[in-house]
């Protein structure tokens, strides 16, 4: 299953896990996001990433340096809960 068949199945999952009043305001937000014009200045695939440095889980500081010395990297960031 490559990334996009992935990203595809969990979406449609979301439908059925996340309250529809919740899952509303989500499409909103990114609804409103997109008609801000943000999506101009957003890093794009094939984009070299700017350098940074993160607290993972267990507080440990993690670099993209020492990220991209392991292989490819997918950066993820989730905007809250339900």
């Amino acid at each position: 299953m490559n990334l996009h068949e992935k990203l595809t199945q969990i979406r449609e999952g979301a439908k059925s896990k996340i309250p529809s009043d919740k899952l509303a305001v989500m499409h909103k937000a990114t609804d409103d996001l997109r008609a801000s014009g943000i999506l101009k200045s957003v890093v794009k695939v094939g984009d070299k990433l700017p350098a940074f440095a993160l607290t993972n889980a267990r507080g440990a500081i993690i670099t993209s340096e020492a990220l991209f010395g392991m292989g490819a990297v997918v950066l993820t960031i989730f905007r809250g809960h339900w």
